[in-house]
């Protein structure tokens, strides 16, 4: 299929209208539904803000390429559009946007249409062509220039791989004048557009040097150009442009850069030369090792924050399924035959099971994270022993040097024992490091199973279930016996923080410490309280558009008013993140109003003393509640108070024009 298959100009918008990033993909997503690509816009704009949330999709240069692939595209198209003014788009140069390209892919898109979106993608790096571009007036321009680069790019090609199938003909005579090799591998969440790209970039960087690059693509269509046993020992270094996990393993003892996909596309010649010049690292991978995040960039609380929620990612669905079945089983003993009911019995079992593996997998997971496979055991392990105590399943398990202990070391020393295995098991690595090659199959067989085990059980057993078993029951005991006042308070805090972000680490966390309280003990009625809390606070957001765009019509787009309908459901379901457009649009207004209606809703829940047990739902767990009135009043009185608040201070739309 070729570039011109995937390009038309009814798909073109010469003059964009737009001024702003957001109606910029309302004015593009408008041509894609009128045009039949796509079937519904609400939610390829949804998926288009998705990949924005993820990291910018204006690479710089005066260039954006939002995309999606779903079901809600009927074909693969790319839409192009032209803003002579220039837009800002967040870019990553902090320059307007001049030229726009939609990508658009059906969810079922075979290769074909992958590889012309790919080549597409990769002859953006062509500044001629982007001049020229810029410069078109008609939608035929348009195609005619990417008809005649993509010949060109095809000519290159074939000639580039030509040069290559004889070098590598001549490789047995090893020819010591032959240029230097420098491999890669490029990969993004989307593999759509900035895969191709980096990888464009990277070769064309090498070719300015002298230098040969060859680049593993790991894109929507799979791995493409994998590179060979023999390519990667000839290779002077190895370039990881990378937003995913890839083998890494196979790079042992080369240098290597690790960096995000965008800096394959942006600072190509950068990554090249600290190959060149020695800045490197050189890779140690162990026995066993499969795979490693690519980009090594971030701070380190970005670092245990990305560790923790893998942990909380495994784990949640452990905590949503047992804790739904506990509470139903609570119904059930109420009102259908009582604690010796064979239904309640089932369904109780069925979520206490779930539930005792929720801080075994927290931990092991954090510390798989961490420590790569060698670290799941024994972070499992440490989980499962502050998950229960000396006197738990008949005595059966000696956990704590405490022998008196009452309580587990609970959902915080499974977040401590997680990082604790994930870092002793790469102090492993470093320790066996020089050991001979000889015995090498011995580490993940052998070494990392028996020390990982014994020395966390040591520390589990010494360190961190005496401390977190006492932390735990001090905390337990606060939690049960809080007067109305903290707990107003508490409950107050809790529900705000799910609005400051949105699904980001605010709201994460107070998801996480009251799922935690839950954990450690389901029965209780404080804990029942916050979880109610931080559902009522994640509703109030998507509930309070929903309002505003309702009675405050002329305060919103059109589209914003359509999204709002929808909010209604996510609302209803607690899916805090359908607020998340109207945030991205007007930020300040949209989340103080809302974290002020969470706050109110909070505070209602600690007053009326709302429980909700189950860690999930919405209003359709409302049953469950221990005071579905008080309930369903907190929730309805944050969303009027955050719509009220959003309504008033907005300024119509046709001021903000």
């Amino acid at each position: 299929m070729r570039i011109k298959d995937i390009l038309s100009p009814e798909s073109m918008i010469m003059d964009l209208k737009a001024t702003t990033k957001e109606e910029a993909i309302n004015e593009m997503a408008d041509l894609e539904v009128a045009t039949g690509i796509v079937n519904n816009k609400e939610k390829f704009v949804e998926s288009i803000w998705a990949r924005e949330k993820e990291g910018t999709t204006g690479i710089g240069e005066g260039i954006a390429m939002p995309h999606a692939r779903n079901e809600y595209i009927n074909k693969a198209r790319v839409l192009f559009a032209k803003s002579e003014k220039g837009i800002d788009y967040d870019s990553l140069d902090g320059q307007p946007v001049h030229l726009f390209f939609m990508i658009a892919a059906p969810a079922g898109a075979d290769n074909t249409h992958l590889q012309a979106l790919a080549k597409l993608s990769s002859l953006l790096i062509n500044p001629d062509l982007v001049a020229k571009l810029k410069g078109a007036t008609k939608p035929e321009e348009v195609i005619d220039l990417f008809t005649e680069a993509e010949a060109a790019k095809d000519k290159e090609d074939a000639e580039r791989e030509a040069k290559q199938a004889a070098k590598k003909a001549e490789a047995a005579k090893a020819d010591d004048s032959e240029k230097p090799l420098i491999v890669g591998v490029t990969a993004c969440i989307n593999g759509i557009a900035h895969t191709y790209m980096a990888e464009e970039a990277l070769i064309k960087a090498g070719e300015k040097r002298g230098v040969e690059v060859r680049i593993e693509t790991n894109g929507s269509e799979g791995v493409k150009h994998e590179l060979t046993p023999d390519e990667i020992k000839r290779a002077v270094g190895v370039v990881i442009a990378s937003d995913k996990q890839v083998k890494m393993a196979r790079f042992d003892g080369k240098e290597l850069v690790k960096h995000p996909v965008v800096d394959g596309i942006n600072k190509p010649d950068q990554l090249i030369d600290d190959i060149l010049s020695g800045k490197g690292s050189v890779y140690h991978a162990e026995a066993g090792e499969q795979t490693e995040t690519a980009s090594s960039d971030g701070s380190v609380w970005s670092t245990i924050y990305r560790h923790l929620m893998s942990g909380i990612s495994h784990m949640l669905p452990f905590v949503i399924g047992g804790g739904i079945l506990m509470a139903i089983s609570f119904l059930v003993e109420q009102y259908m035959g009582g604690a010796k009911s064979p239904a309640f019995i089932f369904l109780n079992s069925a979520g206490n099971l779930a539930f005792a593996f929720m801080v075994p997998v927290l931990a092991g997971y954090i510390a798989e994270s961490i420590g790569d496979l060698p670290a799941l055991m024994p972070g499992f392990v440490g989980g499962f022993m502050a998950s229960i105590t000396n006197s738990s399943l008949g005595g059966s398990y000696a956990v704590n040097v405490n022998v008196k202990a009452a309580s587990p070391a609970g959902f915080l020393g499974g977040i401590a024992i997680g990082f604790i295995a994930g870092y002793l098991i790469l102090g492993l690595k470093k320790l066996f490091a020089n050991l001979p090659k000889s015995v090498e199959g011995m580490k993940p067989m052998l070494l990392y199973p028996i020390f990982g085990l014994l020395l966390v059980a040591l520390i589990m057993y010494y360190i961190v279930n005496p401390i977190f078993g006492a932390l735990n029951a001090v905390i337990t005991a606060f939690l049960n016996g809080m007067g109305t006042g903290n707990l107003v308070l508490l409950t107050t805090i809790l529900a705000g923080m799910m609005s400051i972000d949105m699904g980001g680490p605010f709201n994460k966390a107070a998801y996480v410490f009251a799922s935690g309280a839950f954990a450690n003990d389901p029965n209780s009625k404080t804990a029942a309280i916050l979880m109610a809390a931080v559902m009522v606070g994640g509703m109030v957001a998507p509930f309070a558009t929903a309002i505003a765009t309702t009675f405050f019509k002329n305060k919103f787009t059109e589209d914003e008013r359509r999204a709002g309908v929808s909010n209604w459901i996510l609302g209803f379901s607690f899916i805090t993140e359908g607020a998340i457009p109207f945030a991205s649009a007007d930020p300040l207004r949209v989340i103080t109003s809302s974290i002020i209606g969470s706050a109110v809703g909070g505070f209602l829940v600690g007053l009326l003393h709302v429980g909700v047990p189950a860690p999930h739902g919405g209003f359709w767990v409302i049953a469950l509640a221990s005071n579905p009135l008080g309930y369903f009043l907190a929730v309805a009185a944050g969303s009027i108070v955050a719509a009220l608040i959003l309504g008033f201070w907005k300024k119509p739309v046709s001021e903000n024009k």
